[in-house]
């Protein structure tokens, strides 16, 4: 239903929530200040271990409720914007490399899972190298499995 005739509140209205930056600038040092509050420090335990860090740890979902967002999709929805594509592209860009550092402590478990969430995957590539001798029958007609090519070649 549409804003009855003369409704001053409709007047300018096009709909919809209005952008939480206007410019990309703005959301820059929102992001900056997010990252900076996240700071991750190695400290040394009593083993000497520097392996236990304090502070927030940088996550899309701690990115997208500072900047005032109030999911992950909307965060994504204002990367679709070209004028805040790239910004956005390089601040998860940042988290995801929080995460790969993570990779390197003593339990890396949480840090392979948001990593997978993120498109990585868990893969081995297996190359075979070298030349296979003579050629086998393999045709599943016939009852001979003897290589004929070097039957022939060997004069038998």
């Amino acid at each position: 239903m549409a804003a009855p005739e003369g409704n001053k509140f409709a007047v300018g209205n096009n709909g919809g929530r209005p952008p939480i930056f206007e410019s990309p600038e703005a959301m820059v040092v929102k992001i900056t200040e997010y990252f900076d509050s996240c700071t991750l420090k190695r400290i040394t335990d009593e083993e000497g271990e520097e392996d236990v860090y304090y502070g927030e740890p940088l996550t899309v979902t701690g990115l997208a409720l500072y900047l005032g967002f109030e999911s992950r999709q909307s965060l994504y929805d204002y990367e679709k914007k070209e004028e805040f594509s790239f910004i956005i592209k390089k601040a998860r860009l940042t988290v995801e490399n929080g995460y790969e550092k993570r990779l390197a402590s003593r339990n890396p478990t949480g840090a392979i899972f948001a990593l997978k969430n993120m498109g990585w995957a868990d893969r081995s590539e297996i190359k075979h190298e070298g030349m296979i001798a003579g050629i086998l029958n393999l045709d599943p007609m016939s009852n001979d499995t003897s290589n004929e090519s070097a039957s022939k070649d060997s004069g038998t």
